[in-house]
């Protein structure tokens, strides 16, 4: 896929964040949208921004853990513009929190959202773009998707299960000849709401870290803008790649894990007591008082 003119893109969670810059970038090029979210103020915000281009665009309210909305939207796409080409498998939540102290249900959320939302985006959409015949599945992992983080395991699992997922998936649609084609996403820090939309269980205070700044804390790493990323995410559909890293952050990582395939985790360690424990006077407070 050379150009996004004329063509139909799908993209979940267009309501704040690299869904947004990703619809706003599409739109420049002449793309065609079809936007989700569960957010309606910021879907509409969105389409409200990208109307200007004259491009066709629809917008409706999925939930990504719903299975059967994900397939009903998929089908009012195809229906409402004629085809689809690309599915961007964008929306993702954050949880903070031990293994040991994490509760099911948190995790299950997560998972549901980050990683079968993610199933269910490309299950759906993928028999509309085969029909079209010029396709591409664009699913969005992260940098903890190549790294582990103490605090991120249900987080590490979803983004490792979406990885493996889509380098499958790549393969596959590589050995049928049929048109479409796959991308992993692995974004380093973007300056998005996710951090700030986090859930913070308790729990992350037996690891040392401040139960309830250490996402803000970690924030302040993010050093990409989503409109950065959107356009590299774009450049690398552009390319065919079967993986796109975002931010320098998410290149150093990458060669982390290369080079120190266990070894890294100690790094990882230091860095988050670092990043994410609680600030020294408090600390001292703290001990004053123990």
């Amino acid at each position: 896929m050379k150009n996004f003119k004329d063509k139909v893109a799908a993209i979940t969670g267009a309501g704040s964040g690299m869904g947004r810059e990703l619809a706003v970038e599409l739109a420049a090029r002449g793309c065609h949208l079809a936007l989700s979210d569960v957010n309606d103020a910021g879907l509409a915000e969105t389409a409200r921004l990208v109307e200007p281009t004259g491009v066709r665009v629809t917008h409706a309210h999925v939930d990504v853990a719903d299975q059967k909305a994900v397939f009903a939207w998929a089908d009012q796409v195809a229906m409402d513009h004629g085809k689809v080409n690309l599915i961007f498998n964008n929306a993702g939540v954050a949880l903070g929190a031990s293994v040991d102290g994490m509760a099911y249900s948190d995790l299950e959320w997560l998972m549901n959202i980050n990683f079968w939302g993610v199933v269910h985006g490309t299950k759906a959409f993928l028999p509309h773009l085969k029909a079209a015949g010029d396709g591409h599945v664009i699913n969005t992992s992260s940098v903890f998707g190549l790294v582990g983080v103490p605090s991120q395991s249900a987080y590490n699992a979803a983004k490792f299960a979406v990885r493996g997922f889509t380098e499958s998936l790549r393969m596959e649609l590589d050995m049928e000849h049929c048109g479409v084609s796959a991308t992993s996403v692995h974004p380093g820090g973007i300056k998005t709401n996710i951090a700030k939309a986090a859930r913070l269980d308790p729990s992350v205070k037996q690891l040392g870290l401040d139960e309830h700044n250490a996402t803000a804390k970690f924030e302040k790493n993010f050093i990409t803008t989503a409109n950065k990323a959107a356009r590299v995410i774009l450049r690398g559909v552009e390319r065919n790649q079967r993986r796109v890293l975002i931010g320098p952050d998410a290149h150093v990582i990458d060669w982390m894990a290369r080079l120190m395939p266990s070894g890294y985790q100690r790094l990882v360690t230091l860095f988050s007591r670092l990043s994410m424990g609680p600030d020294s006077q408090s600390a001292g407070k703290a001990a004053d008082h123990g």
